[in-house]
């Protein structure tokens, strides 16, 4: 397999190796490889999570157990004004 990278993607890859860390240009893409693949398993489960967070707040909603927006929002607001209060 061939691949194309940008002058400084390949010096990257070169450092790597010169570094000692890294024996071979193909131990250096391995391992990117690897990052690659754990940081979208990360990804896909993170967002697993949040459909399922997603849908248990659909089905309280569903339940009537939601609370009013601007109820929310007005509760916000107080506990900043308060802060601000204590602050000064």
């Amino acid at each position: 397999m061939n691949i194309s990278l940008t002058p400084e993607l390949e010096q990257l890859v070169q450092d790597k190796v010169n570094s000692g860390r890294y024996h071979s240009v193909s131990e250096v893409m391995g391992e990117a490889l690897r990052l690659l693949y754990e940081r979208d398993c990360v990804q896909e489960q993170r967002l697993a999570e949040l459909k399922a967070k997603i849908q248990v707040g659909i089905e309280e909603l569903e339940r009537g157990e939601g609370i009013d927006g601007e109820e929310v929002f007005a509760e916000i607001e107080e506990d900043i004004r308060r802060a601000q209060a204590q602050m000064q």
